[in-house]
């Protein structure tokens, strides 16, 4: 059998991919995504959640950062995740399918989360086109929508953190979030791969509308 260079290619990333720490870790420690360490990290490096907290994850398939904030928020905490996939049933966690760019999406979480929640953390990306001024600025659009939501799901106080493709838009959309929020920093996790353009917004302090 022949393969093309592009079958070869993806075949030599999925074998490197199954040999990544990461990958390796989660399956180790029943994480659904390698994903989970960078919440992980990025958790042990600026404090967002605490035991009793609640948190909106958008986006939130497969669910590996739905078991880390379920971890740390404990039975007195709640989690509600939503995404446009199905999400494998977790026990503790209020799972919704739906679209986050929705407008009837909000009324929607409003009543699942029983009002603001004081995280939003946002680990999604735009579908990668292979241009990337174009995959930056769609991503740009999905950290000012997760902040949008804001305005309806979040508490005065409350923390973003939300996934970015670095690129000259960045520092415009820092200036906007430190216009609603106390603090705002970016950070690249050690479980991000390094090749990789993304690194985490962690806004702090949502000063409201």
């Amino acid at each position: 059998m022949v393969f093309s260079t592009e079958e070869k290619l993806t075949k030599r990333w999925m074998k490197d991919k199954k040999r990544e720490h990461y990958y390796l870790k989660a399956k180790s420690e029943s994480y659904r995504s390698r994903a989970a360490y960078k919440l992980l990290q990025l958790q042990e490096k600026f404090h967002i959640l605490s035991e009793g907290m609640s948190c909106l994850d958008l986006g939130a398939a497969p669910g590996g950062w739905l078991q880390v904030e379920s971890q740390i928020v404990g039975p007195r905490g709640s989690v509600c995740g939503i995404d446009l996939s199905t999400i494998r049933p977790m026990d503790g966690v209020t799972l919704l399918k739906g679209d986050v760019t929705s407008p009837e999406t909000t009324g929607m979480l409003l009543e699942k989360t029983g009002g603001r929640v004081d995280v939003i953390f946002s680990d999604m990306s735009p579908d990668i086109s292979g241009n990337y001024s174009l995959d930056h600025a769609r991503s740009v659009e999905l950290v000012k929508m997760s902040a949008r939501l804001a305005s309806s799901l979040l508490k005065k106080g409350g923390s973003l953190v939300a996934k970015l493709f670095e690129g000259d838009m960045t520092r415009q959309l820092l200036d906007e979030l430190q216009s609603v929020f106390l603090t705002v920093r970016l950070s690249k996790p050690p479980a991000s791969r390094k090749q990789s353009s993304e690194i985490y917004v962690i806004a702090k302090g949502f000063r409201g509308y």
